[in-house]
């Protein structure tokens, strides 16, 4: 085999490696279609997909080596997304201007509350995750004398 064909091979093996990876990610996708429409639920169908995606990587029946390059990809061009939806608020700016000050205080109330909750949540699984010892390194980090 000359050295043209087994660079060629090889390109089109790392471009086989991507369309594997995306129809994987597709096939979840479509999943998330599926159970969405048994589904009595108002739950969108992106949610079961990555639900499904999650459990599958947990369990170890998708391994993460099957979806990370496009994955990672995905997670790049995400930004771009948003372009259209932000052209759209600003052709509706006229309409919106009435109710900016109240959004934006909603929004960082409900930023804060979602931080707190999840603060909250964070420590609870710490704690409960926490190794059972017969040191106790706690009063160490609290200051205690024991």
């Amino acid at each position: 085999m000359t050295e043209l064909e087994q660079t060629a091979r090889g390109t089109l093996g790392g471009f086989m490696k991507y369309i594997k990876q995306f129809m994987i990610i597709m096939i979840i996708a479509f999943m998330g279609e599926c159970i969405k429409e048994l589904l009595p639920f108002k739950i969108p169908a992106s949610v079961y997909g990555l639900a499904l995606m999650l459990i599958g990587l947990m369990s170890g029946i998708i391994k993460l080596e099957a979806v990370k390059e496009t994955a990672e990809f995905f997670v790049a061009v995400l930004p771009v997304m948003f372009i259209a939806p932000s052209v759209g608020l600003l052709s509706a700016w006229p309409q919106l201007k009435s109710v900016v000050l109240p959004f934006c205080i909603i929004a960082v109330i409900s930023t804060f509350i979602v931080m707190v909750v999840t603060g909250r949540i964070s420590q609870m699984i710490i704690r409960f995750t926490k190794p059972k010892s017969g040191n106790n390194d706690d009063s160490i980090k609290e200051g205690g004398n024991e």
